[in-house]
């Protein structure tokens, strides 16, 4: 047998086991749904309102710009342990630190410049305050919002 066909049969093997894993649990486990079960639970509080509330979309934004850079940013470690390989620096005389320096300075300088263009598209800002808010109904009136300023200026 190949080491191919060896592999198919472990990966056929572990279907094969996860598969029956969950029909077994599927039979296994109890089914009784009731009103307590189907409720949603919330550090044991009752909602209120909507259920189905909607999330800001910034949580997956930053999640996703986090795990972005956090995978990039693994690429440092391999380059730091080729960058210090005493077998290729004797071979080339040194050129194989320089270029590996003029590799992972493009790479940095790639991973700068994509976090400088989230930050001034101000992706990075978590809470965005309205440009020029109109039509606020206040009961103060604008002379004494002016004296404030010129207070604390």
């Amino acid at each position: 047998m190949s080491n191919f066909g060896l592999t198919l049969l472990f990966a056929l093997a572990a279907f094969i086991l996860v598969a029956a894993g969950l029909f077994v649990g599927k039979i296994i486990r109890p089914d009784k749904p009731n009103a307590n079960k189907l409720s949603t639970y919330e550090s044991g509080e009752e909602p209120i309102g909507i259920v189905w509330g909607s999330f800001n979309v910034r949580f997956y934004i930053i999640a996703l710009v986090f795990l972005l850079f956090e995978v990039e940013l693994l690429f440092f470690f391999p380059w730091a342990v080729v960058f210090t390989d005493k077998i290729y620096n004797t071979a080339t005389n040194g050129l194989w630190q320089w270029f590996l320096f003029a590799e992972i300075t493009i790479f940095g300088s790639l991973l700068a410049l994509g976090l400088f263009y989230l930050w001034k598209k101000g992706i990075l800002d978590w809470q965005k305050t309205p440009e020029n808010p109109k039509n606020i109904a206040s009961k103060v009136p604008e002379s004494l919002y002016k004296q404030f300023n010129k207070k604390y200026e």
